[in-house]
């Protein structure tokens, strides 16, 4: 008897999102929250670093558990609004 062997593309893309969308929307989580705290740059980054290590485990978990891999891919949107709120100082030194 041979081995089943099914190939999902829904899987493989579930899993790309996961990991390069969950490091994507970690990353804009902690430069939003470094760029809000009243903290030196230095110091807000520390603080915003540490809970991407709960972020990013959670993010892989949130995305594998999905009922539905489109609404995975869809949510990766949610990081565009963090990515202009942590990079907007830059973004305007860049321009000027």
């Amino acid at each position: 008897m041979k081995p089943s062997r099914s190939f999902s593309w829904a899987t493989v893309s579930r899993i790309i999102a996961a990991l390069f969308g969950g490091y994507l929307y970690t990353y804009a989580f902690t430069a939003a929250i470094a760029q809000m705290l009243p903290l030196e740059p230095r110091d807000a980054l520390v603080v915003a670093t540490l809970p991407a290590f709960v972020i990013y485990p959670l993010t892989i978990l949130w995305a594998l558990a999905c009922p539905r891999p489109r609404m995975v891919w869809a949510s990766a949107g949610l990081a565009l609004p963090l990515l202009l709120i942590g990079f907007w100082p830059q973004f305007l030194r860049a321009v000027a």
